[in-house]
């Protein structure tokens, strides 16, 4: 929607919607305004007596910001109408109460959510599905709740039941981490206020920072006894290959499309809006990940690589557990010593330096936009200092 600059210094006041040109602009005027200011298009006068003119209560919020109030509905057109809602904001002003007009006073964190995941953008990403999966948690508890009586004691409560249930702090973390990220783009769109964004921003991470550096690496007898295992599902066998092969992001591998997979020129390519740093990566396919991606049939309905029961997997964890104990591998992050998929990051890191690949192009393969991360998967280990 265009608006004028006359309009952005307008603190307080009711706007007419030209028909055609579709512009905010002063009830005043008998002509709709065009683009560059002039008025001299529409007869706004003769539109405002057929019914065909819509329109807007504009007001500033503390701190400066303009806001535009749309009527919607069957009053859209009235005049009368528009004019009580000026008073009634004038009054919430004079009264420090403007943001009682926000959204977010009878807006349910479930609406909310429906509106964030309805959005283009966020469809778009790479890791929508995950943000679907967070969200879907959050609403258990806080769905029907409305969002401005979401507290930070509440958040913190969140937290402690989830980690009751065994759930690791990283996990945690991403579930406050995806409803802190709508939160952030309601605020943007003005669904919600300053205070709301802060109840979300005094949360702490449980996980703290390097807490989560992993040592653990497994040998590639292990790995191939793990792929061998008569308790590893078949769709779970690429998606270890595929792990320790490229180094490739979890979220990167179950959400891995045939698109992406060059098996000619034997590469993975990933678009930027498929990796955690938002950078493009090609990662080359060797022959042992060739032979197992070979094998796997490509269903016509859907384009996802690792497909369980015609759904993109969502989760390895239980067939992953089955095939380690299976071939005597300590599983858990919580167990000493213990095995988790993300080690095989971790792996492909080790495995490659003994290789005497160049950092650089480790780094390149795996996506490690820093030194500090790449070092956190690329410890020394007794093999390397004898």
């Amino acid at each position: 929607m265009g608006s004028s600059r006359k309009e952005r210094g307008w603190a307080m006041a009711v706007l007419a919607e030209c028909p055609m040109g579709h512009r905010r602009q002063s009830i005043r005027s008998k002509r709709c305004m065009s683009k560059n200011g002039k008025r001299g298009g529409a007869d706004l006068e003769k539109a405002k007596r057929s019914g065909k003119v819509k329109y807007w209560i504009a007001y500033r919020l503390p701190g400066g910001k303009q806001r535009f109030e749309k009527l919607t509905g069957e009053r859209a057109t009235s005049i009368e109408y528009a004019r009580d809602g000026e008073a009634k904001r004038k009054v919430q002003k004079r009264e420090n109460r403007i943001f009682d007009i926000k959204p977010e006073v009878k807006m349910t964190f479930k609406e909310l959510s429906e509106w964030y995941l309805g959005l283009e953008m966020v469809k778009g990403k790479a890791y929508f599905r995950t943000v679907q999966y967070n969200l879907a948690s959050f609403n258990k508890v806080f769905g029907e709740t409305i969002v401005r009586d979401i507290k930070a004691e509440a958040l913190e409560e969140y937290q402690a039941k989830r980690k009751a249930l065994g759930l690791s702090h990283s996990y945690i973390d991403q579930e406050i981490g995806a409803a802190r990220g709508m939160i952030n783009k309601a605020l943007d769109n003005d669904l919600v206020g300053g205070d709301t964004i802060q109840v979300f921003k005094k949360v702490k991470k449980l996980l703290k920072r390097n807490s989560n550096a992993r040592d653990k690496i497994i040998s590639l007898e292990q790995f191939k006894a793990l792929l061998e295992s008569q308790r590893l599902p078949f769709h779970t066998r690429g998606i270890l290959a595929t792990a320790f092969y490229t180094g490739m992001r979890r979220g990167e591998i179950l959400f891995l499309t045939w698109p992406k997979v060059d098996m000619r020129n034997r590469a993975i390519r990933l678009e930027a809006r498929d990796t955690k740093d938002g950078e493009a990566r090609m990662i080359p396919i060797c022959d042992e990940l060739y032979e197992v991606l070979r094998i796997i049939p490509r269903a016509i309905h859907d384009d996802h690589v690792f497909l369980y029961r015609g759904k993109p997997v969502r989760d390895i964890r239980a067939g992953l557990k089955e095939a380690c104990e299976d071939v005597g591998i300590s599983y858990g992050r919580s167990v000493q010593d213990g095995f988790v998929f993300h080690d095989l990051r971790h792996c492909f890191n080790i495995y490659m330096r003994k290789a005497a690949a160049a950092e650089s192009v480790i780094m390149r393969m795996t996506g490690h936009s820093s030194r500090e991360m790449f070092d956190r998967h690329n410890r020394v280990d007794e093999e390397d200092m004898k």
